[in-house]
This record gives C-alpha cells, structure tokens and sequence, in this order.
C-alpha cells in the first residue's frame, strides 16, 4: 500500500505543483507517447542488451515484491527459530543418526514438513540439510563451517540482488535517454527552421518533453523501484543468516536453547519476537514433531 500511496503521491506532486503554476497538460500528453517510445524502448533494449535471459526473467518476477514488500514476516522467522531448535536439540540429545533420516528426506520429515513455507524455500532447505549433514560427518570446525556457509550467502546474496541492480543501471540510463529524444526533437525543429513561432514553440515544447520524462520516470519510479527491491532482499538475507549463526553456534558448543537465542538476534527489529514470544512457540510445537 504504501509502494502505491508513494507512485499517486509522485504523480500529484508533480503534475499538480504544473497546474497549479499555469501550466498545460495538454502539450504533454500529446507528445508523451512517441517519447516515451523512444526512451522506454530504448531502455528496454539496453537493458536486454546488459542483462542476460535469467536476470531479466528475475527481474520480471520481482517486481511483485515492490508491492508485497518482504517474503519473510514474523511468523516465518519464528518458524525458522523453532525448527533450527528441533533440528539441533535432536542431534543433541538422540545423536547424528537418528538426525540423518530427517535431513535426507525433509519432505518426508515431520520435522521439517510442519513448516511448509520454509519446505518451499530450497535455498533454506538445502542449507540447513547440507550444513547438518556435513556436521553429521564430523566436520566440525565451526571457523570451517562458518567459512563455507559465508561463501555460499554471499553467492545467493548476489544472485539475489541481481535484478535490483539492473534496475538501477536502467534509472541511471534514463535521463541520458531523455536527452536523445530532446536532441532528436531540436534536430526536427531546426529542420522546420522557417516555420511560424507557435510552430516551432510546440515542437521545441515537444523536445523538452523527452527530457522531463526521462529525468521524471528515473528518479520518480525507476530508481526508487530499484532500491525498495534492494531493501527487500536485504532483509530477507537475513533470514538465511539466522541458519548461519544458529548451527555455528550449536558447533562452537552452545545448547540448542542457548543457539536459538543467537538467532532471535538477527530476526530484524520491528518483527523480532521477544523472549517469552519465542517460548511459547517452542511450547505450541506438537508432540508428533518432536518425537
């Protein structure tokens, strides 16, 4: 809602402050079609010629979350808390092997199949499962661990922010893309040289045009869809971090108990479940899970 509140605010602001000083609509949206041909379809094919098959199709699908805002909310992150508390309180108490059957069939797993918004996450399945079977083999360096889950976020992080990026590098495009179809409208003009003032007015008015738009759709939508894209996967990082820093944990000796609070400090603030939160449910978690 607010992503929407904020496009209607852009549009009032600015088109209405136009208005309101005297001015005419008309001119505008009489030349803005063939402009917005030339720097749209311009942008659209720098952009195809910059980003290959997969970040565009990422792109596409992203732009969803502009108005969904993030894919993880409170719910999720204490899901998560309590499944990480399952998973490491079961190697604890009933060792590696009986951890082994959960691990290598999650989708048959009571534990893991109690929380299916995260069974539908594979980056998130496949961490933690790879994590703890790697622990199961007695790999157990936790600078080692860490080392390599560091490597694998930061590859997912950057995979992940690949649309935001090419966003941005189309927000940046677009005022120079404004300026060619201005140039292309002064070269037109010029051409008409001859023509009666209240002709060549409308078509310089015309060019000018191309260069509101480009400036106005770039830093009024483009780049602030770039960056509410970027915002989105940033928190939702997070998310995979918690996986991170809770199996470190568990590796450098902490309790299961003890590693679930390590990761309750990183769920971001606004949405963090305070202690007694975080207790109940671990408490709500039906006996069938944790048998």
């Amino acid at each position: 809602m607010l992503a929407i509140g904020g496009i209607v605010c852009v549009f009032v602001m600015v088109f209405g402050s136009y208005v309101l000083a005297g001015g005419y609509l008309g001119p505008i949206i009489h030349h803005a079609p063939l402009e917005l041909m030339c720097i749209f379809g311009a942008g659209v094919g720098a952009f195809l010629i910059s980003n290959g098959a997969t970040v565009t199709k990422q792109t596409l699908g992203s732009f969803g979350k502009i108005f969904k805002g993030p894919k993880w909310v409170a719910e999720d992150y204490r899901d998560l808390l309590c499944l990480l508390f399952l998973l490491t309180k079961t190697m604890k108490t009933k060792g590696a092997m009986v951890l082994e059957s959960h691990i290598e069939n999650p989708h048959e797993s009571a534990i893991f199949t109690h929380y299916p918004k995260i069974m539908d996450d594979h980056f998130a399945i496949d961490l933690i499962c790879d994590t703890l079977r790697m622990i199961s083999m007695n790999l157990e360096d936790p600078h080692q661990v860490e080392g390599m889950l560091e490597k694998q976020l930061e590859k997912h992080h950057h995979e992940a922010l690949a649309p935001s990026h090419a966003v941005q590098s189309l927000a940046d495009g677009l005022p120079a893309l404004g300026i060619v179809a201005a140039v292309l409208g002064v070269i037109k003009t010029m051409g008409s040289i001859t023509a009666p003032v209240a002709v060549l007015g409308e078509m310089i008015g015309g060019a000018l045009t191309g260069t509101f738009l480009g400036v106005f759709l770039a830093y009024g939508f483009v780049a602030p869809f770039a960056a509410r894209l970027k915002s989105i996967e940033d928190e939702d990082f997070q998310f995979y971090r918690i996986i991170q820093e809770m199996l470190v944990a568990y590796l450098h000796g902490s309790a299961p108990q003890v590693s679930v609070e390590i990761g309750r400090g990183n769920v971001p603030s606004y949405i963090q479940p305070n202690f007694q939160e975080l207790e109940t449910a671990l408490g709500e978690i039906p006996p069938e899970v944790t048998a």
